[in-house]
């Protein structure tokens, strides 16, 4: 096997078993007697030369990961131009890797990370340099192409659909004299699977969620409000879960607040209150609405078991994958059964999952739009079996790992970005 580092970065949003993947890669690193640095900020941190001994952490710190949420090495949003348009950016990257003997870079991440390892892999052959670049899936959003899920989603989806139930319960016991109305935002800009998610709360048409909007599906406040109307006088109550990226028919967002984040994604302001003013509006009834926002993805104490083991799963593959020689490649998830559930990890190229986008499929969708089918409940069930074990401290909380984060001596020039 050849000599050389392992990096290991995070980016893009963060999630509540991120951090257990990366003390999978680093016990496997240990395992293996290869050191492994981490990058603090993501692919950030490699340009700045900003880097992380994790040989300096002790074995129970590193075990500690597998039960804190965030993300350990700090993360980012930021999106790589093309070789071309910014050769001295990709430069720089090599720079580093080289100055550091890095032979195995490990981004993990969503659809843009694959694609940033893919374009550095392909520089590595470009310049004659030896490195092996492993995509590692994550993102609660789980619109990664190939993979039947993503590390994360299994998380939020758990988080979400017992949110739902238990709120629900809340509602229908104030709802002759109070609120009449809940809606509950949810992540998902172009993909609808964590609303999906919620859809597991219920078993019936009169279970709430009674409504679920799905970013796949027009937006159509009339027909919106014509069901909205018709649950509270069936059930006395109505529970929507809304995607944060629906749309109107003409594609505009209904939360578009302006501006692009580093990706260049449209910035959304809120779906849940604006509903709310349709609602009360048209219809007067009393509403309340939340949007969990980053309890959703930080929920570590909610966590899904299955979530858990296939998180930790990735970390341990992607290191093997990179040791075996593979490159530019992504361990992925492959479901050989429902029931029970079955699953089994395999090297997938990035090419085939970089910028492109998994979003619900139509067999998931209810016939009126606004629930989820029998198939999707077959997939969806199983993911948010379990609960992850969490380690409780003295005062009630949970405990996190508390990291010493000693920085790698730099060798080369300051970068700025």
């Amino acid at each position: 096997m050849r000599r050389g580092k392992l990096l290991y970065a995070q980016s893009g949003g963060v999630t509540a078993v991120i951090n257990a993947t990366a003390a999978a890669v680093i016990e496997t690193a240990r395992a293996h007697g290869i050191k492994a640095y981490a990058a603090r900020n993501g692919i950030l941190g490699v340009l700045r030369e900003e880097l992380i001994d994790t040989s300096r952490e002790t074995k129970s710190a590193i075990a500690a990961l597998h039960h804190t949420p965030g993300g350990a090495f700090g993360s980012c949003r930021y999106k790589l131009k093309s070789p071309d348009q910014d050769p001295a950016e990709y430069a720089r990257l090599i720079e580093v890797l080289r100055a550091h003997d890095i032979r195995w870079f490990l981004y993990n991440g969503g659809n843009d990370s694959a694609d940033t390892a893919l374009k550095l892999s392909q520089l590595g052959r470009r310049m004659n340099y030896d490195l092996h670049c492993i995509g590692v899936p994550k993102t609660v959003d789980n619109d990664l192409a190939v993979t039947d899920c993503c590390p994360g989603f299994g998380s939020v989806a758990k988080y979400t659909a017992v949110s739902v139930a238990e709120a629900s319960l809340d509602v229908a016991s104030m709802k002759d004299t109070s609120t009449k109305v809940f809606i509950m935002e949810v992540m998902g800009r172009h993909a609808g699977w964590i609303a999906a998610a919620a859809g597991l709360a219920g078993d019936g048409p009169d279970t709430a969620p009674h409504l679920i909007l799905f970013p796949e599906r027009d937006f159509d406040a009339k027909d919106f409000l014509k069901h909205v109307k018709a649950t509270v006088e069936r059930v006395g109550y109505c529970v929507v879960v809304a995607s944060e990226g629906i749309r109107a028919r003409d594609g505009s967002l209904l939360a578009e607040a302006g501006g692009k984040d580093a990706f260049g994604h449209s910035q959304l302001g809120g779906v849940a209150p604006r509903l709310v003013d349709l609602i009360k509006q048209h219809l007067g009834y009393k509403c309340h609405w939340a949007l969990p926002d980053y309890l959703q993805r930080s929920a570590r104490h909610l966590a899904s078991a299955t979530d858990l083991k296939q998180a930790q799963a990735v970390g341990k593959a992607a290191v093997e994958y990179a040791l075996a020689g593979h490159n530019a490649v992504m361990p992925v998830i492959v479901r050989t059964r429902d029931q029970p559930y079955r699953w089994k990890l395999e090297p997938v190229a990035l090419k085939r999952i970089a910028n492109r986008e998994k979003k619900l499929p139509k067999s998931f969708v209810r016939r009126d739009g606004y629930g989820i089918t029998a198939a999707a409940r077959r997939y969806l069930a199983p993911l948010i079996q379990g609960q992850a074990e969490v380690a409780w401290g003295r005062k009630g909380l949970p405990r996190s790992a508390k990291l010493r984060l000693q920085a790698v001596a730099a060798k080369l020039p300051i970068y700025t970005i």
